[in-house]
C-alpha cells in the first residue's frame, strides 16, 4: 500500500494510492493515519480495503507528511563509504546516530526554508525506514518485521552549524523545514528488498545525487537492530539512513543552495519529492 495524508498543514485528511496512481479518500475509514494504522493488525486491515471502493480525491491537493505520531527524527550519518569519502571523513565501524528536531517535520513539497545567516545548506537524499510496532534489543534478523514500511526523506543540512560551531551535528540537522517526510508512506510488503532502491537528487534540473542503498555500509537490519539497543523505537518513529555521495558539500569548490533553487528527488518505487528554497 501508498499511504498518503493530503491537504492545508494542519488539517490534512488520510488517503491511499490506487494501482493507477490515482489519490483515493480514506478518511471515512480512518480519521488519521497513526499509531494505530502503522501497527501490524493496523495495516493488516487497511490492507483488506479495495482501493476502487474509496472515494477518488479531485485535482492535486497538497501532500503532507503520510503518517503521524513521530516521536523521534533519527539520522544516521555517512552511511555511504563513498559519501564518507567525498566529506574527507573516517569510514564508521559503528553506525553514527544523530537526532533531527521533529519540528523540522515538512511536507514533500512545501517550501524549504533557508535559515538566516545561512551560506552553507545542503541537500541529501535518503531512504526513511518507519517503525510500526514497539521495539527494543531485537535481533537483526527480525528487526524488519518492525517496520511498518519506507519513505523519501531529504535529510537537508546547514553544514557551517554541523560541523563548524562545535558540539553536536543536530544543529545543523533541526532548522525548520529541514525534514521533508514522504510523498508517501510504502508498505514493507511492497518493498521486498530495502538494499536494492535507486534513489536520486537534482537542482534546479541537474543531477546531484544517483546512488543505490545497496553502498550502505549498515543495511536496514543492522541499523533498526543497532538503534534497537539504546533507545525504544516506538510506532511513527523514522529514520534517515544516509545519503549516497554528490551532495554540495564535496563538490569542488563546494555548492550550497540559495534562495530560488529547485530541488526534486525520488527513491526507486517511493514517489518523489519538488522543493523550491526560500530565505527563512
Amino acid at each position: 500500500m501508498k499511504l498518503v495524508r493530503y491537504g492545508p498543514r494542519g488539517h490534512e485528511k488520510s488517503g491511499m494510492i490506487d494501482a493507477d496512481g490515482r489519490l483515493r479518500d480514506l478518511s471515512s475509514i480512518v480519521a488519521d493515519i497513526g499509531w494505530n494504522e502503522l501497527s501490524p493488525a493496523g495495516l493488516k486491515r487497511l490492507r483488506a480495503l479495495r482501493p476502487a471502493s474509496l472515494p477518488l480525491v479531485r485535482g492535486k491537493p497538497r501532500l503532507g507528511v503520510p503518517f503521524t505520531g513521530i516521536s523521534k527524527f533519527l539520522g544516521i550519518g555517512l552511511n555511504y563509504r563513498d559519501h564518507a569519502e567525498e566529506a574527507g571523513m573516517p569510514i564508521p565501524a559503528e553506525p553514527i546516530l544523530f537526532m533531527k528536531a521533529t519540528t523540522c517535520i515538512n511536507g514533500p513539497s512545501d517550501p524549504i526554508l533557508l535559515p538566516p545567516g545561512s551560506l552553507k545548506t545542503d541537500w541529501e537524499v535518503e531512504l526513511g525506514i518507519v517503525i510500526g510496532s514497539e521495539t527494543r534489543h531485537v535481533p537483526e534478523a527480525q528487526a524488519l518485521d518492525h517496520v511498518a514500511g519506507y519513505c523519501v526523506i531529504n535529510d537537508v543540512s546547514e553544514r557551517a552549524y554541523q560541523l563548524e560551531r562545535g558540539g553536536q551535528w543536530d544543529k545543523g540537522k533541526g532548522c525548520d523545514s529541514f525534514g521533508p517526510i514522504g510523498p508517501w508512506l510504502v508498505t514493507r510488503d511492497e518493498v521486498p528488498d530495502p538494499q536494492n532502491l535507486r534513489l536520486w537528487l537534482e537542482v534546479n534540473g541537474q543531477r546531484m545525487q544517483d546512488g543505490n542503498t545497496s553502498k550502505m555500509i549498515f543495511g536496514c537490519a543492522e541499523i533498526v537492530s543497532y538503534l534497537s539497543r539504546f533507545l525504544t523505537l516506538l510506532p511513527g518513529d523514522v529514520i534517515a539512513t544516509g545519503t549516497p555521495p554528490g551532495v554540495g558539500m564535496g563538490m569542488k569548490p563546494p555548492r550550497f543552495l540559495r534562495a530560488g533553487d529547485q530541488l526534486r528527488l525520488g527513491i526507486e518505487g517511493l514517489g518523489e519529492q519538488a522543493q523550491i528554497c526560500r530565505a527563512g
